[in-house]
């Protein structure tokens, strides 16, 4: 794999790896990745999982920690893969690319019966971020959860009481049939796989099935609470409310704003918000609602795309669920481009001319001769190559466009260049959320609204529907960091391009790569399995 011609000078900075970093605490978590039976809305299927439960074991870690997270590959159900990575989504990965978890892009995949240890410092990243597999479409499987980095020094810490693991909600889309399975369908040409049902908290009901007891999120009147929501799903988006209660919306995907109050808000697949709630209303028991949208008409008999609810419980409420309506309307829903950053507010470079734009446009496509689903970025559709982008910069000297596969998709990026990103929606506007690794982004013309380069909104998952969305960020994190859409069938099928940051950065100087010979061991351990294990 070319790891050979790595310098001993980079495994020498390894092995001293996050030694230097003061006032780290070092967090331990140990992931075994498992297949178990599971069934969050009354059916019954196997499943991939982090020990055993789903949504995964929260993590939780303060914003100048390091996280160590052993994660042993226990996967034996044919069915499903059997190898596995994880993405720690939203996390910057500063000198730690190696960490990010991609297949092919930032790793190899971790072999069944193997362990790799995640090394993460968080370099003073707070937020809401969660993880999930980065290897075909595996997590749609069930290996995802949650990751919360808290701010002792919140500048939000006034505005709540309440911050823990009973306030964390998570949004999910959950599938009875296998993943490898479905996706072999979908790229034939199809639709994209419907989900049977919706979740919130790994609770959800479809049609016809029991009628699952429905997720509790306990509160005390008086109380304010950081309700930290997240979506994720693999294709669902979804419109949040809690009935009766405003929502002051304080982060969004890891980034603090200026307090918004809304009565709800969509939120697409990767995307995360932190809202404050005062549980200000009488005592009774009031309905979390989150109905799922999807891209097409749902051709899944079991799912009702408005039947994904929790309950709102107040301390000295019966136990149940409300007695009021379930379904209804949110009057005063979240405009996203009325978000405003609360700390170092304003677009890469203001409003003068960034040093690259860089357009992409996006289309679907079947190919008839081979009856296959097509994504393309600029007319070339993605395919993970079999060395890993960053091994193929460390090892290999790959420094220019040319040195990547027309395939890859990669476009290399100078050190340090404002870059605007001008992403075209597709024709039938539909939305796609787009994630890029490694970076938050500031979306200077978003989906509506006028254009701002003074405070627009930062973060790191966008929605894209049919017109044009412009972001930027600044080239100041080397490595190679992934843009796709997170709906993630669409990424199978091709929707992604990679960024190779200041290669030169990522192997000399004082922002190089961090390069663990536990790494480097990952490639030749994968490659020598059969098929049928990978």
């Amino acid at each position: 794999m070319g790891s050979r011609l790595l310098t001993s000078c980079l495994l020498a900075v390894a092995s001293a790896r996050f030694l230097s970093v003061a006032h780290a605490a070092h967090v331990n978590y140990n992931f075994n990745i498992v297949n178990a039976n599971i069934a969050p809305d009354g059916f019954t299927r196997a499943a991939v999982l982090v020990n055993g439960i789903f949504p995964g074991t929260l993590i939780e870690a303060n914003k100048d920690d390091i996280l160590h997270i052993t994660t042993n590959n226990q996967l034996v159900n044919p069915t499903m893969r059997r190898s596995a990575t994880i993405h720690w989504h939203g996390l910057f990965q500063f000198r730690t690319a190696s960490e990010d978890g991609p297949a092919g892009v930032n790793q190899c995949p971790i072999a069944p019966g193997h362990s790799y240890t995640y090394d993460i410092p968080l370099n003073g990243q707070p937020g809401t971020f969660w993880y999930h597999s980065h290897l075909s479409s595996q997590y749609v499987d069930g290996l995802r959860g949650v990751l919360v980095v808290r701010d002792p020094v919140d500048p939000h810490l006034s505005l709540y009481d309440v911050d823990d693991a009973s306030t964390v909600i998570s949004l999910g889309d959950w599938y009875h049939k296998a993943a490898p399975g479905i996706q072999e369908v979908y790229l034939r040409g199809n639709h994209e796989p419907v989900p049977d049902c919706g979740t919130i908290n790994g609770v959800g009901r479809y049609v016809g099935g029991p009628a699952v007891p429905r997720a509790r999120i306990n509160v005390v009147q008086g109380q304010r609470y950081r309700f930290r929501v997240v979506n994720l799903s693999a294709y669902g988006q979804f419109t949040f409310s809690i009935e009766g209660h405003s929502l002051t919306v304080i982060e969004v995907d890891g980034i603090n704003h200026v307090p918004k109050t809304v009565d709800g808000f969509e939120i697409y697949a990767g995307q995360r918000y932190s809202v404050v709630v005062h549980a200000n209303q009488p005592i009774r028991n009031y309905w979390i609602r989150a109905p799922m949208e999807l891209q097409h008409h749902s051709d899944n008999d079991n799912l009702d795309e408005e039947n994904n609810y929790a309950v709102l419980h107040y301390a000295g409420a019966p136990s149940g669920e409300p007695t009021t309506r379930a379904r209804d309307g949110v009057d005063n829903l979240l405009e996203e481009h009325e978000l405003a950053p609360l700390e170092n507010p304003g677009a890469p470079g203001g409003s003068a001319p960034a040093d690259r734009v860089i357009d992409l446009s996006f289309t679907r496509s079947t190919n008839n001769n081979q009856l296959k689903a097509l994504w393309t970025v600029n007319g070339i559709q993605y395919h993970s190559p079999t060395v890993p982008t960053l091994l193929n910069i460390i090892a290999n000297g790959a420094t220019v466009e040319s040195d990547f596969t027309t395939p890859e998709h990669t476009l290399v990026l100078n050190h340090n260049e404002i870059i605007e990103l001008v992403i075209h929606g597709s024709a039938n506007g539909h939305v796609h959320p787009f994630h890029l690794h490694g970076h938050a982004f500031d979306i200077v013309q978003g989906d509506s609204g006028p254009s701002n380069y003074v405070n627009p909104p930062r973060r790191d998952v966008v929605g894209v529907k049919g017109g044009t969305v412009i972001i930027r960020f600044k080239a100041d994190n080397p490595g190679p960091w992934f843009l796709h859409c997170h709906i993630d069938w669409h990424l199978e099928a091709g929707l992604a391009v990679i960024f190779a940051e200041a290669p030169n950065e990522q192997r000399t100087g004082p922002q190089s790569q961090i390069i663990k010979q536990e790494w480097l061991d990952l490639c030749p351990i994968y490659n020598a399995l059969p098929a049928e294990l990978q």
